[in-house]
């Protein structure tokens, strides 16, 4: 039975909420996002099929029975895509220009992604080992257009947990 001071867990909505990002511990997020598409971390399913001594069928006459067994198999992450709006700084592009012209060893961070509800809380935090950019793109340009400019990045990573 639930007590009256037990903590309820609060459903995150897509609507309203922030996107902090930290690269390698700092404490304050470096910047904010619109838009984060792609968490995703998977499992193969390694299938076995292996044959039983034992007799089976009409009268006994067939032997070895197939089993197949299911273990988990290599575990693979994908890639986000982080959106937000273009401002004057150059560092999501300075770190995909060091990418690109053969510093890739160094550029691998940690990143914390962290999402906030509208009272600036902390709800959920994860965090992305081994990441580097492996595309730089900004919104096209249109005189005509009022919208903000968006600089979208995507970025590759080895391990994904969730920490809080």
């Amino acid at each position: 039975m639930a007590q009256a001071n037990d903590k309820k867990n609060e459903i995150l909505t897509a609507s309203r909420f922030y996107l902090g990002l930290t690269l390698n511990g700092q404490k304050e997020a470096d910047c904010f996002f619109l838009e984060c598409q792609g968490f995703k971390r998977t499992q193969d399913a390694i299938e076995i099929c292996e044959v039983t001594s034992q007799t089976w069928g009409a009268k006994g006459k067939a032997k070895g029975m197939v089993v197949r067994t299911k273990l988990p198999g290599n575990i693979k992450s994908g890639n986000i895509t982080l959106r937000k709006g273009m401002t004057n700084s150059i560092d999501f592009w300075q770190w995909f220009e060091n990418v690109q012209n053969g510093k890739w060893s160094k550029q691998r961070k940690m990143l914390a992604l962290s999402v906030y509800n509208q009272a600036n809380q902390e709800l959920a935090r994860f965090e992305l080992a081994g990441a580097w950019p492996i595309s730089y793109k900004i919104a096209d340009v249109n005189a005509r257009s009022s919208d903000i400019e968006i600089e979208e990045i995507e970025v590759a990573f080895e391990e994904f947990k969730r920490v809080k």
